[in-house]
């Protein structure tokens, strides 16, 4: 019987244009690859908002990887990008269950311990699917209930409540989903929030949910 592996998910967050080089270190650091997303960072700052400076494009990459290499691959990224200094971007893991399509296909994915970097239980990843032009409402409402920013990805939707006809023919709406990382201990506050403020627990209003993070980089207090 083939041994299992652990196997964890890689997400970074950098400016633009950055993505493909992630990518490449991390390939050569024994990844066997990844998705880039094009999304729009929010930044908490007066000074940024008045200077109308408060949104940048932003490349999400996202690349699942054996446990035995997360933490190489994290540190090679941070020497390279300096996820350790304001602004430079973040990087951070989220345990994975099931995977399947990779050269290592596996049966089942364990949550693996390493002493390497900032291996913490302290954040929770805040993910919420919205109609296109609400992104912003969720990150209003995250904001004002301690939540330090955040980015927004374009995507689609496909669901039963979240089809439109036009000209007879069904359209799906694009869609956007909203990243936050926060600290455990306001993760229930920017949840009820959000649900408040978007009305998320009625059909077609949106989804949230919530990941357990397992390692992060470049998550300035």
């Amino acid at each position: 019987m083939k041994d299992m592996k652990d196997f964890e998910l890689i997400v970074t967050v950098t400016n633009f244009g950055l993505g493909s080089k992630v990518i490449k270190i991390a390939r050569e650091c024994g990844v066997s690859g990844g998705t880039i997303f094009l999304g729009i960072g929010t930044v908490r700052s007066r000074l940024l908002e008045i200077l109308s400076l408060d949104h940048v494009r932003r490349e999400i990459a996202l690349m699942v990887a054996d446990c035995s290499l997360v933490p190489g691959v994290l540190e090679r990224l941070n020497d390279k990008f300096h996820f350790d200094k304001p602004h430079h971007g973040i990087a951070f893991t989220i345990p994975v269950k099931d995977v399947y399509g990779t050269r290592d296909s596996i049966e089942e994915c364990k949550e693996k311990k390493e002493n390497r970097g900032d291996e913490n239980t302290m954040y929770k990843a805040i993910f919420t699917v919205v109609d296109r032009g609400k992104g912003e409402n969720v990150m209003d409402a995250a904001k004002s209930a301690g939540a330090r920013g955040g980015t927004i990805i374009n995507a689609r939707g496909s669901g039963i409540h979240e089809t439109e006809i036009l000209f007879s023919m069904p359209i799906e709406p694009e869609k956007e989903v909203v990243m936050i990382l926060a600290k455990n201990e306001i993760v229930d506050n920017i949840s009820s929030a959000i649900r408040e403020e978007l009305k998320i627990d009625e059909p077609g209003m949106g989804i949230m949910f919530v990941l357990d993070v397992n390692k992060t980089y470049g998550l300035n207090e």
